[in-house]
């Protein structure tokens, strides 16, 4: 099962984006508000592999937050059968820079899917899933109107261990 390098958001961004996943919700689509697990939380995914051992883990620990996360527009990814609507974390100089110590650090982990590499990945924070063409065109018009820029700062990297079913705080702000 996949283990996650994440980074959360400061208390304004989370609300922001709680309150998005909240607008979609209302509307009856398959939004992130409606993933009731207790460590469900607005974030931004850096790495991905199939297990972490003890060392990668320690190595993670070192990794430098970036100073500032800014939330973009909209951003769809579209799959085969269904959507993902997401908001775009746009890359800064130190965004780029503490994927590319998650990257290095979680080298050699199994599993590792390329789409999350340097050069390969899309920084977003995931609003709604699972969405056939009807509900991605009601999605998007239901978030017509959302700020186009959010700044804040992260709050902390963690590690979302799905086998276990627990997040592990790697290093807060």
């Amino acid at each position: 099962m996949p283990q996650t390098i994440e980074l959360t958001l400061d208390d304004e961004l989370d609300s922001a984006v709680r309150a998005e996943w909240e607008v979609l919700a209302a509307a009856g689509l398959p939004s992130q508000a409606l993933h009731l697990g207790l460590t469900n939380a607005p974030h931004v995914t850096l790495g991905v592999a199939s297990a972490l051992d003890a060392a990668t883990a320690g190595r993670l620990t070192a990794v430098p937050l970036p100073d500032q996360i800014r939330l973009g527009g909209l951003l769809v990814f579209r799959g085969r059968r269904s959507s993902v609507v997401s908001r775009a974390v746009i890359p800064s100089a130190a965004l780029l820079a503490t994927h590319a110590a998650v990257d290095a650090a979680m080298a050699g982990a199994p599993g590792r899917p390329d789409l999350t590499r340097p050069g390969r990945w899309t920084p977003h924070v995931t609003l709604a899933r699972r969405l056939d063409d009807a509900r991605l065109a009601q999605a998007l018009d239901l978030l017509a109107d959302i700020p186009r820029e959010l700044v804040g700062e992260p709050s902390a990297l963690r590690h979302w261990d799905s086998d276990a079913k627990a997040v592990r705080v790697l290093r807060a702000r």
